[in-house]
Order: C-alpha cells, then structure tokens, then sequence
C-alpha cells in the first residue's frame, strides 16, 4: 500500500497508460479521480478499480472543464496529493502535412491541458504541503521522430515545462517529474498499426527499435509513476525517465 492516503487525479484514464495508471494506484492504496471525455470508458475503469474511485467527465484543455473536475475530486476527497497528466493525442505528419487542426489540437491537449491541471493543483498541494505531478512525454519528447512534427514537438515542450515546473515549485516540496515511454500498446499504437500499408511490417520494424524485443505495456509505465507518487521519490524532481526497452540507448 505504496500509496495509502494519497487522493490522485489521472487524465486519460478511460484507456491506455492512464488506465494502467488508475488500477495501479488504486492497488496500492490510492483514492483515485478518473478524469477523460469518455464516460463510459471511465465507468469500466472505475468498475474494475471497485473502491474509492470518482468519474469526471471532462477536456483538459478547457478551463471551466478543469476546474469542475478539480473541484469534483477536492468536495469527494478533500485534497490532492498527486497529479497524472497521461491525457494526450496523436496525430501523424509532418512540418508540412501536418493540418493547423491536428497542429492545434495536438498543443491543445498535450501541453494546454497537461498545464490548466498542473496550476489548478498547485494550490491543493501548497495547502497540503507537497504533492508530486507526474507529466507523460514521451521517447520523441528527447529526440525527434519521422511523420511525428506536432507530437515530437508537444512532447519535447512537456519535458521542458516539467523541468521549469520542477525548479519553480521545488521550495514548496512540489515534485515535478516526466516519464518517456517507448512505444507503448495502447489504442493510439493499435490504430496507427492497423492502418499502415502492411500492418505485420510495421510492428516488426517498430518492435525492433526495443533492444529489449517487445513494445511496452501500460502497466510498464504505471509501475515508473507509482514510484514516482510514492515517498520512495521524495529527493526526485526534474527528471525525465525514460522507460523504453532500450529505444534510447540504440539512439545514441
């Protein structure tokens, strides 16, 4: 019970590394605040965690959507002492083809909304005396990526907004740490997989990016913000951690 007596808001939580990260923390004690624009995922999120989880319905990247489901987890728990921003969209192109849409809405949800929940907490855990804001960047938040312009690009400005975070709330024992995934089986992986020109191709050359020889799994990642949640972390802030299988080792 790693984290017993901790109140968590996780975004994304309808699916992927968010739910992963819901069940994980709720194994080890957490109350845990669901947040996603899908209800009915986050039902079944909630229906599988079975203790001491709220559903808010909400979009990170509107401000009077964060502060109801802030508000939400506060009137139901009280406080909060941890914040998952694993909400986040996907859209391949390049710096050419890439759409001003998905360009917007790429920035809109993964740097926008990752920052509206990270200032709407920070007085929750002032008040609380420290809490700690897990930010999900990603492998290509430290390097670049083919047909990746917008994402690359949101994610490396969420490793650097969680390094000036992480300075800026230090003296009040806030923590602000990045974990940076490798490819990860999740539904945005599935569905770029499946639409590719030879589906089995493209999952055999993307897996052999991973020395270690597989994709990663959302419990791989949920596993890195337990700890990250947790006070065995408690001297960890400013850091981005790459849980990859080796994609980043074989970059260098």
């Amino acid at each position: 019970m790693r984290l017993k007596g901790k109140t968590a808001i996780i975004t994304g939580a309808g699916s992927g590394i968010g739910q992963a990260c819901a069940w994980a923390f709720a194994r080890e004690g957490a109350r845990v605040a669901l947040v996603g624009r899908r209800r009915e995922l986050l039902k079944q999120t909630a229906a599988q965690i079975q203790r001491d989880a709220l559903v808010c319905e909400g979009d990170v990247s509107k401000v009077n959507d964060v502060r109801r489901v802030v508000s939400q987890a506060v009137q139901r728990f009280g406080g909060v002492e941890v914040l998952v921003n694993s909400a986040a969209v996907l859209h391949a192109g390049t710096a050419e083809t890439q759409s001003d849409e998905e360009w917007d809405e790429t920035f809109s949800v993964n740097v926008r909304g990752l920052w509206l929940m990270s200032r709407e907490v920070i007085p929750l855990m002032r008040k609380a005396g420290g809490g700690s804001i897990i930010n999900l960047s990603s492998a290509l938040g430290l390097m670049g990526g083919r047909s990746r312009a917008a994402y690359s690009a949101s994610k490396g400005a969420v490793t650097a907004l969680t390094k000036s975070m992480a300075l800026d709330l230090a003296p009040e024992q806030i923590r602000v740490n990045c974990i940076c995934p490798g490819i990860v089986e999740t539904e945005l992986v599935a569905d770029f997989i499946r639409n590719a020109p030879d589906p089995e191709l493209a999952k055999k050359r993307r897996t052999e990016l991973h020395p270690l020889g597989r994709f990663g799994q959302p419990s791989d990642i949920a596993h890195m913000a337990v700890y990250l949640a947790s006070d065995e972390s408690v001297w960890v802030t400013g850091a981005a951690m790459p849980v990859d299988g080796g994609y980043l080792a074989g970059k260098a």
